[in-house]
């Protein structure tokens, strides 16, 4: 990998997530050789992908350089590169552009989407945790607008303007927002030759309430924000299979679609080489302790969605959110400074949480705090100043801000652009996942 030999102690940090790029902050001023290694040149911020995918935003104005983030720090270096696997003996990792020794580990991998075992819902669904997943679907949504102009079949034409998103938390609540003011503002505008009317937005949910993780207060104010810009809300009702034109359920209930979107649940991003003991099998997430040093490892951390760190007050571990993993890298860079420089004890982690919050659409939005829960437009100016505070850049700020005035006053979104044609080849992914059981990223 070509990183200089050095007397320092090297830090190795897998993942340019929230969580990784907060602890190569905190540890890049110190005397220590810090190296961190993503599959991505860029740290995405990935609360706002919805946006890319219904062209609300371009991706580079959530995407920034992690060599930019971190070039003023002399003891930092980034490598592109595919973390292949893990040696804990000989304290080594394998990658695809070499091996590399550590002294210390720290997994920041992130999270995958977890489509529980069902491999013809992976192939034929849409996902949305990467930017290129994110390109995908801003394609596939408006190649399909494009292909009902051309079929003369109504069934077919419903089809194609027929959206399912499985998952009710705050993805799947701001992506179907998000679609129906395309549908009531943009829709008629750009295709006056078609009847957008028919067109629908389906919100599908396993259990009793939206945004599962949010208070009944938010849940119910969320759910009848959808219901007045007419998105469809069908709730207890489980998704059991989809071939790329039926969406089946354990009900009734049935859609014909041409766009199945998965946002149900989220899974570790593990590493193989860790024994497997050392990960709960639901969630995929490496045990670890009030350090977040992984059980059974001395010189091994995890941090954020792919660390589970078990308490009284979070039993099944924190919830995989940015906020842990930013608090969890911070709190993990004090740590190995006072533990590497000044050979002082670990304090255990402690996570604050300063509350969730999902927008809506347009002067909608909810806001749970920890003493204050409100909603309406107050919520929705806050959501954006939140996460304007936390995009990386001050010209993805300015650029995400201008974009937002800009739509907010014409109630447009200039970013509906096919830029890369998206053709999904189901067939082929198929054999694929019969072959390869892991999680693939569809292109």
């Amino acid at each position: 990998m070509n990183i200089p030999q050095t007397s320092y102690p090297r830090v190795v940090i897998i993942g340019g997530g929230f969580g990784g790029v907060a602890l190569a902050k905190k540890l890049a001023k110190q005397e220590m050789q810090v190296v961190l290694l993503d599959k991505h040149n860029y740290h995405t911020f990935q609360p706002l992908l919805y946006q890319v995918s219904t062209g609300g935003l371009e991706p580079d104005s959530i995407a920034y350089p992690i060599r930019k983030i971190l070039s003023k720090y002399p003891n930092f270096y980034f490598r592109l590169a595919n973390v292949e696997t893990v040696d804990a003996a000989e304290n080594t990792i394998h990658t695809d552009i070499g091996p590399l020794k550590y002294n210390y580990l720290v997994l920041a991998t992130g999270s995958s989407t977890n489509f529980f075992g069902n491999k013809e819902i992976e192939a034929n669904s849409m996902i949305m945790k990467t930017v290129p997943e994110a390109l995908n679907l801003r394609s596939l949504i408006l190649e399909n607008f494009e292909e009902a102009l051309l079929t003369d079949s109504i069934d077919r034409q419903d089809a194609l303007m027929n959206f399912v998103i499985v998952g009710a938390g705050p993805t799947g609540v701001e992506l179907a927002g998000a679609l129906a003011e395309i549908k009531r503002g943009i829709l008629p505008k750009d295709y006056p030759d078609l009847d957008t009317r028919r067109a629908q937005i389906n919100i599908v949910q396993s259990g009793d309430m939206i945004l599962k993780g949010m208070s009944s207060q938010a849940s119910k104010k969320a759910e009848d924000y959808l219901e007045e810009l007419g998105v469809n809300i069908w709730k207890n009702t489980r998704v059991t299979g989809y071939d790329g034109d039926l969406v089946t359920t354990n009900t009734d209930l049935n859609f014909n679609t041409a766009t199945l979107i998965w946002a149900a649940g989220v899974k570790g991003e593990t590493v193989k080489g860790i024994d497997a003991k050392d990960c709960i099998t639901f969630s995929n997430r490496f045990k670890v302790n009030n350090f977040n040093k992984v059980e059974g490892y001395d010189t091994i951390f995890a941090i954020g969605d792919v660390a589970c760190m078990t308490s009284e007050a979070y039993p099944h571990g924190h919830p995989m959110v940015a906020q842990v993993a930013i608090q969890q890298g911070k709190h993990l860079g004090e740590n190995l400074v006072n533990f590497i420089e000044a050979n002082k004890s670990m304090k255990p982690f402690t996570y604050k949480d300063k509350g969730t919050m999902a927008t809506v659409g347009r002067n909608k939005a909810v806001v749970d705090m920890p003493k204050y829960k409100f909603q309406g437009m107050f919520a929705w100016f806050v959501w954006m100043f939140v996460h304007l505070f936390f995009l990386i850049g001050f010209r993805n700020r300015v650029v995400v801000f201008t974009n937002w005035v800009y739509n907010y006053i014409r109630f447009d979104r200039e970013a509906r652009l096919i830029i890369r044609p998206y053709k999904k080849q189901r067939a082929a992914l198929l054999r694929e996942l019969d072959n390869k059981p892991k999680d693939i990223e569809m292109s």
